[in-house]
């Protein structure tokens, strides 16, 4: 992804003039070729006839201007509150390729391409559910890649720009023993997970259930399932990870430096899933059509993620009540909260000696795994008595007696310096940052 932004300087006229210019003048492109969408207005926002009139403006005529609701044409919030607003698409058209002339922008017909829009941020969404104007007006700008050098090549898909995609398709027909042709879907969603999975693992995100580590995690074990849907009931991701690698090295080179970490990741996500992927489809099957109750049973039960068994769904023709898989899930975060209260407590159990040496050993093992192992190391809970402590921390794979002895070495090493031991209260967000 391609893009730039304006925080409070630069606004519609000047955003879309230099839109256009990069895309007529820099890259060439044919300006009778490019159409453009705009927001509709609804009652929330005004129809955007400003935009539209820049681009009638820029030589863009009436017909190749479409205007659509907030499904394809408003970014935002990111969450249920915050910054939001129109934005104004634009899509190269591929006639040349033969995909049909009664097409238009948005359709799956295969005519157009979308390869750059820009968000006109000018609301705030509130509580209330209300737009409100924002006190300044920004601008965020976004342009795909991949299709725009698949346009600049002269192809009609992203997918057959060969620098890009020829390596990892290539992995992917060998390790499923399929061709790209006719099986087209499901090699694209193997190809575009893993590499994003790649690259996501080596800025040192690993699978998990929350923010960051829920999205590796969904990419890894839909890239799965597609592989099954072709046959591959064995581990391949890493294979494909290799190809990844291997295409972007040179741009990218700590992709080759942690590479053996990349694979190991996968690796062991990829046996998780398959160890209860099997028995997840066939309980799947004996449902009978899904629900929200029955999404959060495969979520609980086999680790099937919401949008997996939404998609698989979709398939069958239903619908899954997202709302009631979340009151399911809040149900059941707040019976664990409930289970485990009073059985957790901050602090010390006590304040004896032991106790306070075997704490402050507690932040040596903690540091001299991160020195030792790397930042991705973090601590998970402690429990800590008179004999013993225990520590919780989250790594990819279980330590090898080696890299224990390094660790026990390490811890060592501080204790016999006698260094001055003190203590200080900090809020957590602090605590971290230092």
């Amino acid at each position: 992804m391609l893009g730039n932004w304006s925080l409070g300087d630069y606004w519609k006229r000047d955003a879309i003039s230099w839109s256009y210019e990069f895309l007529n003048k820099e890259l060439l492109l044919d300006s009778k070729r490019l159409w453009v969408t705009c927001f509709a207005g609804d009652s929330d926002a005004p129809r955007d006839t400003e935009s539209a009139s820049i681009w009638k403006s820029l030589g863009i005529s009436d017909g190749r201007i479409f205007f659509y609701g907030k499904k394809d044409n408003w970014w935002g919030p990111a969450g249920e509150t915050g910054p939001c607003g129109p934005d104004t698409e634009m899509f190269y058209d591929t006639t040349g390729f033969a995909h049909g002339k009664d097409c238009k922008p948005g359709d799956d017909c295969g005519r157009f391409f979308e390869i750059w829009n820009d968000v006109f941020m000018e609301y705030e969404k509130t509580k209330e559910g209300k737009f409100e104007p924002l006190k300044q007006k920004n601008v965020d700008t976004g342009m795909g890649v991949d299709r725009t050098t698949a346009v600049l090549s002269g192809l009609d898909d992203d997918y057959k720009v060969e620098d890009l995609w020829g390596n990892i398709l290539s992995s992917i027909e060998e390790e499923t023993k399929t061709k790209y042709k006719g099986n087209e879907k499901a090699h694209r969603i193997i190809a575009d997970h893993v590499r994003a999975a790649t690259f996501v693992i080596s800025d040192g995100v690993i699978p998990s259930n929350k923010e960051r580590g829920y999205v590796l995690r969904r990419l890894i074990r839909r890239a799965t399932r597609y592989g099954r849907m072709l046959g591959k009931n064995e581990k391949f991701l890493t294979k494909i990870a290799d190809a990844t690698i291997e295409t972007y090295k040179n741009t990218y080179p700590e992709l080759s430096e942690k590479s053996d970490y990349i694979r190991q990741v996968l690796t062991e996500e990829e046996e998780k899933f398959l160890s209860t992927v099997s028995k997840g489809l066939r309980e799947l099957e004996k449902l009978g059509e899904l629900d929200g109750k029955k999404a959060f049973f495969l979520y609980e039960s086999y680790g099937f993620p919401l949008e997996l068994t939404e998609e698989i769904a979709k398939e069958r023709g239903q619908k899954i009540d997202q709302k009631v898989f979340e009151k399911q899930f809040e149900k059941h975060r707040k019976l664990s909260r409930t289970a485990s209260s009073g059985m957790f407590k901050g602090g010390l159990a006590d304040h004896s000696e032991e106790v306070k040496k075997l704490h402050t050993v507690t932040h040596l093992l903690h540091t001299s795994l991160r020195k030792l192992l790397g930042e991705i190391v973090t601590q998970k809970g402690s429990n800590i008595t008179v004999e013993r402590l225990r520590f919780d921390f989250s790594y990819p794979k279980k330590l090898t007696d080696e890299e224990l002895r390094k660790v026990e070495s390490i811890i060592n090493e501080q204790i016999k310096k006698d260094l001055p031991v003190s203590y200080e209260e900090k809020s957590l967000d602090f605590a971290l940052k230092e």
